[in-house]
């Protein structure tokens, strides 16, 4: 879709308001041209000695009518317009974040999060602008120079109307070179900017690491070579925008040395009155309005049009999970594994390779393995983060890809290595998934993820701010914090990935034994390096290199002999060591 396309549909769908404000513009063009006609009889009038007293008096009240009458006009049509076209700003922000929200972790591999939010504010700006301003500058100046050029051509003289339009195609040559430049430097203008975002952005979430690693002055040479570039490519654009001025000037300058030579011309042979050269003459300057407004109209389309093309490819590019299921509600149900392989993205050896097992409702499945055998990429997979090359998923006997997403995702809780936490209290990100739950259910959620005594010592309890990702909390209270905003969700499959690896034995202990309390009834499926969080699940699965090499209890897996019963021993060595 072009940018002409996007805007013409949004006209049309508010062409409510885009009427009443070209009605009122109308209105105005029109008093606009009648004001130097009038003026033109008043100074005939005024040298013939025809018009004084009373007369002279009505003629000016007339003037003065008619100028507070293009004020009121201007500011409603302003009020019409302008509210009109701030709706596709919203309309375009609201589709950039649903498209966003929607898209897998394959998206947001090959794109950069300042550039993104570049978008949401630069770029919509200037497509708003494209649909407000311009089109409103646009249809104005149109206008006027239609009725300006007609009321000078056939309601003066013609001649000098024909005269004064010479040099006019020159400077439409002129504003069509200088329009590919614009876009051409607008467009260069809006990435340096997305570039300076995108680093302001990772340098305020990596601010700590920047300091520790004494990288503060490499960081602010970096800011300030973007921040360069960035006001570079904005100056070059604003210096090609500013070319437009001169073209105007210097065809308004022809066209007045025209008036004046050849109109001066016919008023000395008596084929013109004084007062008609006056009104050629003003309505000559009014020509500068729309000549100025074809130059701005233009510099905002192609900066409109450049910030499109910028955001068409985002708001177009396919989802990398499709939602296309019809099931609606995720409820209580077995989950099964059939040869499932997956590779990731440019990775030639698969992350997944011939994965099966079986998982009963309500029993609690163990995943182990060293690192990179694949857990977290099973657990991506049932959250359909991606999509299995090879095999099937089913949950109750159903695909999937047969759920819904907004289902699927509102019937697991998942607790990820790294917990997120948002600008928020700390009761709020813990109702997060139930927005509605009371202080007494996020208190027992908190309490069976053993966070809640260290809530209570902070400055507000549960009503402190956590501040950006969670940073007033430590690495473990914030995972214990997820883990409470889990259990409140109260979902049929509970997810934890390594989600007690910031937490001391005797914490994990305690939550462990919560968990059991809380867990019955529901699925749950525990990724972990520390097998002690392991010891009561159902079914225990190891992985290796994406293959299952183990499987079982506790107990058989440590009798058997394998990798598992290996690193059960070392575990148990490591902890009575450090306990002593």
């Amino acid at each position: 879709m072009t940018l002409s396309r996007l805007v013409g549909s949004f006209v049309l769908r508010h062409w409510r308001a885009y009427a009443a404000s070209g009605l009122m513009l109308l209105g105005i063009a029109l008093l606009i041209v009648w004001l130097p006609r009038q003026i033109g009889a008043m100074v005939d009038g005024l040298v013939a000695r025809q018009l004084s007293g009373a007369a002279l008096w009505r003629e000016l009240g007339l003037l003065l009518g008619a100028g507070a009458l293009i004020y009121g006009l201007r500011v409603a049509w302003r009020l019409q317009l302008y509210s009109a076209a701030y709706k596709m700003g919203v309309e375009l922000r609201t589709a950039l974040y649903r498209r966003l929200a929607l898209q897998g972790p394959r998206f947001y591999q090959t794109r950069r999060t300042g550039d993104l939010m570049a978008l949401a504010t630069n770029d919509v700006d200037a497509v708003e602008m494209a649909a407000g301003e311009a089109m409103l500058a646009g249809f104005d100046g149109t206008l006027t120079l239609i009725l300006v050029v007609a009321t000078m051509t056939l309601g003066v003289d013609w001649r000098l109307g024909l005269v004064v339009l010479l040099p006019f195609p020159a400077m439409a040559l002129s504003f069509w070179w200088i329009s590919r430049h614009v876009h051409d430097a607008s467009r260069s203008a809006l990435t340096a900017f997305g570039a300076l975002n995108d680093q302001v952005q990772e340098t305020l979430s990596g601010v700590r690491t920047l300091r520790a690693l004494g990288l503060e002055a490499r960081s602010a040479q970096r800011f300030g070579e973007l921040a360069q570039t960035a006001a570079d490519t904005s100056f070059q654009a604003q210096r090609w925008e500013a070319t437009y001025e001169p073209a105007v000037g210097f065809t308004l300058s022809a066209a007045v040395v025209l008036a004046l030579g050849f109109g001066g011309w016919l008023v000395w042979h008596g084929e013109m009155t004084v007062g008609q050269l006056t009104s050629f003459g003003m309505y000559l300057g009014q020509l500068i309005w729309p000549m100025f407004a074809a130059g701005w109209v233009l510099s905002i389309i192609e900066r409109g049009r450049a910030a499109w093309a910028r955001l068409q490819p985002v708001l177009d590019e396919p989802l990398t999970v499709d939602d296309h299921g019809t099931v609606a509600a995720l409820t209580p149900g077995a989950l099964d594994a059939e040869q499932i392989r997956f590779s990731y993205p440019g990775q030639a050896a698969p992350a997944l390779d011939g994965v099966s097992l079986h998982l009963p409702a309500g029993a609690t499945l163990g995943l182990v393995g060293p690192t990179g055998a694949g857990k977290s990429t099973l657990l991506k997979l049932l959250l359909r983060q991606w999509h299995p090359q090879a095999g099937s998923l089913r949950w109750g006997g159903v695909p999937l890809a047969d759920y819904t997403l907004d289902a699927l995702r509102a019937g697991i809780a998942w607790v990820p290595q790294e917990a997120f936490l948002f600008s928020a209290s700390v009761a709020e990100n813990i109702a997060l998934a139930r927005p509605g739950a009371s202080r007494a259910e996020i208190e027992q959620a908190a309490r069976a993820a053993a966070v809640h005594d260290d809530i209570v010592h902070l400055p507000q309890g549960y009503d402190t701010p956590v501040g950006e990702r969670g940073v007033t909390l430590s690495g473990g209270q914030r995972q214990r914090v997820a883990i409470a905003r889990a259990l409140l969700a109260d979902a049929p499959l509970l997810l934890l990935d390594d989600a007690l690896s910031a937490v001391d034995t005797e914490t994990e202990a305690r939550i462990l034994g919560a968990l059991r309390e809380a867990r019955r009834g529901r699925t749950v499926i525990i990724a972990s390096h520390r097998l002690s969080t392991l010891q009561d699940a159902d079914q225990i699965v190891v992985l290796r290199h994406g293959h299952v090499t183990e499987r079982g209890s506790h107990r058989a897996l440590v009798e058997h002999g394998g990798w598992y019963a290996t690193q059960w021993r070392v575990q148990q060595l490591e902890a009575s060591l450090e306990s002593e």
